[in-house]
């Protein structure tokens, strides 16, 4: 028996330095390190996806010098820090070449064969054509170069210690490239670049697994954004944010302009459309509406037993309605309609509607804004009540959006909202 364990033992370590050797050496496409002079249109290619890959918001810190890096992005783990990739030689990527940029975006390395943190999204980045990736290094070797030291990580043991990451990545990471659906269209092709590649919409839309790893098994099936306490609605159900039923056209709108007929972004979203999507040429807008309408949708409704008794209806609904009237009603309309591109409607709004509550509540306890866009340049916002409602007030009218002109949800508890007072609001 001591020898059979002592073999599972050595076979054990054996595959893990086996395991740490292949992620270490193997670097599909490194040796691809020349890059002919830039032109000025493969510069502005490059600017653009920088635009669609949304680099500008990890890159920057508040207040700081854009792509200089240093922005703390909080994870179950610790914070980790974004590098600097602006072209100083010293403390950002003015010693890369195109090859180095490359190994970043498709493999997840460094310039050094460092293993790369999955915050940086490297899971989907590994879709980017090389192309394009030379055109983003082309854009970033034309920034303003800002010397600035990048920032030591502040993760806990074990997670601080990279060659870890090996296993990390032999579980969860295979370098690849899009490969195109022959029975799609150029249009759905091109949104599924977008979507799947740069954009990284997956890497929200996505409940986390083990160890932070994206769940496959539950692609753009939403999820709480970690950290955030913001919940990404799943874009393949129809009783959440599903986007089979939605024209086209709205959805391009809502990337766009961060409102549209149907909805408005908020949170995180509307972060994401005021640095990136409202920058997306109409073409490649409506190409990433068309495929995010085509995901599969899951057609499952609530089965009730968590719905509405007749106590919660005099319980919550009564105050509820009167807290509506009183604070909600002027800009949302009694019937929850909304008034259309401006104020949301609330009736028949799957983002209110949702498992959980979470939006809802903190929209109620913080307020917000959507996004200044070209399309949507003064847009009109909703104050905060955190002052204003108590725990179990602001669990009472939203249990009434949730439960009224059609709407069905769960009840929410003044412990539900009790624990996103004081939460950051990004």
């Amino acid at each position: 028996m001591k020898r059979i364990i002592l073999f599972i033992f050595a076979a054990l370590i054996l595959v893990s330095i086996a395991m740490v050797g292949y992620q270490m050496f193997y670097d599909p496409g490194s040796d691809q390190v020349g890059m002919p002079e830039s032109s000025a249109d493969q510069i502005a290619r490059g600017a653009y996806l920088a635009r669609v890959g949304d680099c500008v918001a990890c890159h920057t810190m508040r207040g700081g010098k854009p792509f200089a890096g240093g922005r703390a992005i909080a994870t179950p783990y610790g914070k980790i820090y974004s590098p600097n990739i602006t072209p100083d030689a010293e403390t950002g990527i003015g010693a890369w070449n195109a090859g180095d940029f490359w190994r970043a975006l498709h493999n997840g390395k460094s310039r050094n064969g460092e293993f790369l943190y999955p915050a940086f999204p490297f899971t989907d980045y590994t879709k980017v054509t090389r192309a394009d990736s030379d055109a983003l290094f082309a854009y970033f070797k034309t920034l303003e170069s800002v010397h600035q030291s990048n920032l030591q990580q502040e993760l806990s043991f074990p997670y601080n210690q990279r060659p870890l990451l090996a296993a990390w990545r032999s579980l969860y990471f295979r370098p690849g490239s899009y490969s195109e659906e022959k029975s799609q269209s150029a249009e759905w092709n091109r949104g599924a670049y977008l979507v799947q590649g740069l954009g990284h919409c997956n890497a929200c839309h996505t409940g986390r697994a083990a160890f932070g790893s994206s769940d496959i098994k539950s692609d753009m099936a939403g999820g709480m954004i970690p950290i955030l306490n913001w919940y990404a609605p799943s874009l393949t159900s129809s009783t959440e944010a599903g986007l089979g039923n939605w024209d086209q056209h709205s959805i391009a709108d809502l990337l766009k302009k961060g409102i549209s007929e149907k909805s408005a972004v908020f949170g995180p979203m509307a972060e994401v459309v005021a640095n990136s999507s409202q920058y997306l040429t109409e073409d490649d807008a409506n190409a990433m509406a068309a495929y995010l309408k085509s995901l599969p949708q899951n057609d499952g409704q609530p089965d009730g037993s968590d719905l509405l008794t007749f106590h919660d209806v005099t319980a919550k609904m009564i105050p509820g309605a009167q807290i509506y009237v009183k604070y909600c009603a002027s800009c949302h309309q009694s019937k929850g309609q909304g008034v259309a591109s401006i104020y949301p409607p609330l009736a028949g709004n799957r983002a209110l509607t949702m498992q959980s509550a979470a939006n809802p509540i903190r929209m109620v306890l913080n307020g917000g804004y959507p996004p200044s866009t070209e399309g949507n340049p003064r847009p009109y916002g909703m104050p905060p009540f955190v002052h204003v409602l108590n725990a179990e007030e602001v669990a009472a009218v939203v249990t009434y959006i949730r439960n009224s002109w059609g709407n069905h949800a769960e009840v929410v508890l003044p412990t539900d909202v009790s624990r996103f007072v004081g939460t950051p609001l990004e």
